[in-house]
């Protein structure tokens, strides 16, 4: 089943009488279940075209359906809806609130949810990073690593459809990089629908299929032919 299906998807930048052209009518589908990169250099449009799929921001012109529907006609307060329930974001900079504890980053979703038991799914969302052990721990007290792992348990807590990751791996070291890599693919593994926007090919590697973007064009969509393995969980809680 088609999750995101987009037709000749636009964007302009207009100000004033200037208009910008960004996204030259991309065409492509994610199903249910993938791990996508979508792979580029500064300035390609791949992050408008995150925003876009997200929903943080809307085409200029062309389809995007969105679980069948097309989104044309989204009110913002239905967007919003949306983006709170459906949808789950990973940030470079992992926008978390300071002193406050963890378990209350990740619980922050769920305040405008209709969720129940809170706390009990935010814990199994940390649970599933590895990090039960740091409940009670202010975000100042853990590593970046660690705070990238609370962004994924926040990003979980609502059982979203898909999770967006822009560049999450982008500042953190190499060792802390790999066990974010390692999580999101094991989320994938158990069913979720993993978006990735990187300029590295090594955090690419990690996906099932790369989509090249190249001055607002796709240039390739391809399988990953050598994908970088996972190792064992028992990394997570290092």
């Amino acid at each position: 089943m088609n999750l995101i299906k987009v037709q000749e998807l636009k964007k302009d930048y207009i100000n004033e009488d200037v208009v910008t052209p960004v996204l030259h009518g991309l065409t492509f589908a994610i199903e249910t279940g993938e791990f996508v990169a979508i792979m580029g250099p500064s300035g390609s449009g791949k992050s408008t075209l995150m925003h876009i799929l997200s929903f943080l921001d809307r085409p200029t012109g062309g389809l995007y359906e969105f679980e069948g529907r097309d989104t044309k006609g989204f009110t913002d307060d239905y967007l919003a809806e949306l983006r709170n329930e459906r949808i789950g974001f990973v940030f470079q900079s992992f926008n978390l609130l300071t002193r406050t504890t963890v378990l209350d980053n990740v619980k922050l979703p769920l305040i405008y949810s209709k969720k129940k038991n809170q706390d009990e799914l935010a814990k199994k969302a940390l649970e599933s990073v590895g990090l039960s052990h740091r409940l009670d721990y202010f975000t100042n007290q853990i590593s970046g690593g660690e705070k990238q792992r609370v962004a994924i348990a926040r990003a979980l807590v609502c059982d979203p459809a898909v999770i967006f990751a822009d560049e999450p791996t982008g500042n953190l070291d190499s060792k802390s990089g790999n066990i974010v890599m390692e999580i999101l693919q094991k989320l994938n593994d158990d069913g979720h629908t993993i978006i990735l926007v990187t300029h590295e090919m090594d955090t690419a590697n990690h996906a099932k299929r790369i989509i090249r973007v190249k001055d607002g064009n796709i240039i390739s969509d391809e399988a990953v032919k050598t994908r970088t393995i996972a190792s064992p969980d028992k990394e997570l809680v290092k």
